[in-house]
């Protein structure tokens, strides 16, 4: 061989070996912890190198490395055990999922695990409390979200919620990422059903008070996002109360999955303990269904549909309300003659079309369609008299204040067609970047009727009291139709890296929309950042920021005129502008071991500064908007909330909300938001009997601060008064008739899981809380606020099986 060969044969040995030293294999995968869900912020890393990343929020992780004989992966994060993984033969790209145990201390029969770490302001809700949760409303999702700190609810009939002094329409709930609609006629919290969300198909629930993403749409205080299951094998639920009846089934077989869920609702026995004695009817129906079906490995397809029916029959009788002070004593008798009946039909279905680009990036098609058809009649006359009562001293000094007649007349009708198709994808970039985006429009028709009228009479002379008319005390009347289009994109980037100080989670994005109808174009930029410190991984601190607007829908849009006959209509403005907030929230957790318990406590301090405010007043769950930006204010506040095993194995905590709020209306009238409390303290407890788990004790407890309320048809500007604080404890027993460790022998018992038999006691100390006022006007035009209470003391029953 001579020299020239040798020289030949060495620079191809090595450039064959520079070219093997180059070629790097991509290392990709998705953990997940012990229940299947995704973990975010695990740290991977090659064993003895410097090459890791970090796993996003839906817990996928990719890193790059040279190939070898042997490959160690670590897997670490604060809360779980440890985990390592060994390559052999790494030599192409390939794909590790790994699962991650919760860090536990054995105690006796009781495990504890650890919680997981927060660094946005979206945190997860456990949807599996509700199968044991003491609910008068039948179990809604909400009813556990109202629990936490920012969140309020004074009405226990209802499924709507208020988020730090925010109105119930600046809430937003989307459901497998479709945004989902309510009925807009409902006045009271007896006419509502069921909530769209059904928790016995619900999977993961995550809820944001305030600061939340560019991806989620433009509401000002909240988002709940739910998603629903995909079952891996068959499973099945039934249970029924006295508040009503549902099921569920779900399957999966090869590529087709479903879940398919029914509900009955009828709170009869539960508005029996109100005051007004009645013959009530509600009867509340849903059907919903979520399938999915993989056409290729790439390529997926899911449907989600729902069909729910809500009548409400309604014959009052005879009420009597005792209200007053102990020196003051006061009786309202009603007695009644006619009937209201209201329905309310709504259907809904979304399709879904998903494919996997490659490892990185997916991207999907959404269309969906919801329906809305609401019917609202009553013809209810009444006599009245409202009197002061004979006290212990005096029996038989009983004044008469007032004594009339009135007659309430509706004949409401509304239907809404709402259209949407949106595109979407998600891009993971590097192994610390995740870019989401997407594009949607919407397009909605309302056509929407309304006559209604309410006539009295007070001693014989008919109100208001003029002495040359005969009126009738309000009215309203409308024949409006809108049809339009919305437009909105968004844009936004996770972006996750680690310095010498902690871990720092970045998640900036914008949003843009468009309205037809009054042809605006609103920026909504938003920011949040995360911070885990190296020196204290026991600390997480968050901030956020951004402009978030409230686009009218329709609700918003009306406006009452008068015209010369004294009647008022609504007319639609079509000049309203959305509703600004510019929220500022800084906060964090503390994450504890006492008396060898796991604890978390968590605060957050906010400030939203609000323009172009619509103002409104609340009546029951009613909202009726002044229909014009006129209005400007604040909310600042502060939430804590107290997280962990207040008895071992058990999870339970305490929130308290303080906040602070107001509006100045035509820069004139300062008064309070509608939905501002001056605190909310709720407390969730779990318990169960020392050494027999069987049996556990569910407490659910809250003392709020009363709401403003003002006179109807009236405005702040003719004054407000606050309803008293709202206090309410609702407790339930469960026991566990069986398990599949000690289920009965049997053909029949073969089919079952779990048998639940339990026992609620609402209201447990019967206190009668005011929603609203029922305001009386004497010939005189002397007014008197009739409290309405809520529901008092009933008890439960209910059984639940697993199949």
């Amino acid at each position: 061989m001579n020299i020239r060969a040798i020289a030949t044969t060495f620079f191809i040995l090595l450039s064959v070996n520079v070219l093997a030293q180059n070629k790097r294999i991509r290392i990709s995968g998705n953990v997940r912890d012990a229940d299947g869900n995704p973990v975010d912020l695990v740290a991977v890393q090659v064993k003895n190198t410097f090459i890791g990343a970090i796993t996003n929020e839906e817990g996928f992780y990719s890193l790059s490395t040279a190939p070898g004989d042997s490959i160690v992966l670590l897997f670490s994060c604060i809360g779980y055990n440890k985990a390592e993984r060994i390559i052999p033969h790494a030599s192409q790209d390939i794909r590790v999922n790994v699962q991650m145990n919760y860090t536990s201390l054995e105690l006796s029969e009781v495990t504890v695990t650890s919680t997981r770490r927060q660094t946005t302001t979206m945190e997860t809700i456990d949807a599996d409390r509700l199968k044991i949760l003491p609910d008068p409303s039948g179990g809604n999702i909400e009813s556990l979200v109202v629990t936490y700190a920012g969140v309020s609810s004074s009405n226990e009939l209802s499924s709507q919620y208020s988020v730090r002094g925010g109105s119930y329409d600046e809430n937003i709930v989307y459901v497998n990422g479709m945004e989902v609609f309510r009925p807009l006629l409902i006045r009271s919290g007896e006419q509502e059903g069921l909530s769209f969300i059904n928790p016995n198909m619900t999977e993961e629930v995550r809820f944001s008070a305030g600061g939340f993403e560019a991806r989620y749409g433009d509401k000002m205080s909240s988002v709940l996002d739910i998603s629903y299951k995909q079952p891996k094998a068959f499973e099945a639920s039934a249970s029924a109360s006295l508040l009503g009846a549902s099921a569920y089934a779900g399957s999966s077989a090869g590529k087709f999955s479903q879940i398919t869920g029914f509900r009955y609702k009828t709170s009869r026995s539960l508005l029996g303990t109100m005051d007004t004695e009645a013959e009530y009817d509600p009867v509340f129906i849903d059907f919903q269904t979520y399938m999915t079906y993989r056409l290729t490995p790439k390529w997926e397809i899911h449907f989600l549909g729902n069909a729910s029916s809500n009548n409400y029959r309604f014959i009052p009788q005879i009420r009597e309300t005792k209200f007053g002070t102990v020196n003051n004593p006061q009786t309202f008798t009603v007695f009644f003659d006619g009937k209201e009946r209201d329905k309310f039909e709504t259907l809904f279905g979304a399709l879904m079309l998903k494919h996997q680009l490659n490892e990185r990036t997916e991207i999907g098609l959404q269309a969906s369609a919801f329906r809305s058809r609401e019917e609202e009649s009553y013809d209810i006359t009444s006599t009245y008299r409202m009197d002061i009562a004979a006290t212990d001293e005096v029996e038989d000094a009983f004044q008469s204040l007032s004594l009339a007649y009135f007659h309430q007349h509706a004949r409401n009708r509304l239907l809404a067609n709402v259209g949407h198709a949106g595109l979407y994808g998600e891009s993971h970039i590097r192994s610390n970047h995740t870019l989401k985006y997407g594009t949607n429009i919407q397009m909605e028709q309302i056509a929407d009727k309304i006559s209604e009228w309410e006539k009295r009479d007070s001693a014989g002379y008919s109100l208001p009291q003029t002495g040359t008319s005969v009126n009738v005390i309000s009215n309203l009347f409308s024949d409006n139709k809108l049809n339009s289009s919305r437009f909105s994109a968004y844009l936004q980037d996770v972006f996750k890296f680690r310095t010498p100080q902690g871990l720092f989670t970045l998640v900036g994005g914008v949003r843009g929309s468009y309205w037809t109808y009054n042809q605006e174009t609103i920026i909504s930029p938003r920011l949040s950042l995360g911070f885990i410190p190296n020196k204290n991984q026991d600390l997480t601190f968050r901030f956020a920021t951004g402009f978030y607007y409230q686009p009218p829908f329709y609700k918003e849009l009306r406006v009452e005129t008068t015209d010369e006959d004294g009647n008022n209509r609504i007319q639609l403005n079509d000049r309203l502008k959305s509703q600004r907030s510019i929220h500022l929230i800084a906060g964090g957790d503390y994450t504890f071991h006492a008396v060898s318990r796991n604890f978390k406590f968590s605060t957050e301090l906010y400030y939203k500064k609000l323009d172009n405010i619509n103002p409104y007043t609340v009546d029951n769950v009613k909202i009726r908007y002044y229909g014009e930006n006129c209005a400007k204010g604040y909310i600042a506040g502060l939430d804590m909330k107290l997280f962990g095993e207040f008895v071992p194995g058990t999870d339970s905590w305490l929130s308290l909300s303080l906040m602070k709020s107001e509006q100045v209306i035509r820069e004139t009238t300062k008064a309070p938001l509608p939905n501002s409390q001056a605190f909310n303290l709720s407390f969730y407890f779990q318990d169960y009997f020392p050494g027999y788990k069987r049996v556990m004790l569910n407490l659910k407890a809250v003392v709020a601060g009363g709401f403003p309320v003002t006179v109807p048809n009236k405005g702040y500007e003719a004054g407000y008064r606050r309803t008293p604080p709202y206090r309410r404890a609702d407790i339930g027993l469960t026991y566990q008739l069986a398990s599949e460790e000690n289920m009965p022998t049997g053909r029949f018992f073969d089919h079952f899981k779990n048998i639940w038999l339990g026992i609620d006691a609402f209201n447990l100390f019967d206190i009668r809380n005011t929603v609203s006022y029922y305001w009386i006007t004497d010939v005189y035009n002397q007014q008197y606020a009739v409290p309405n209470y809520l529901t008092g003391r009933q008890l439960n029953v209910r059984l639940s099986v697993d199949f």
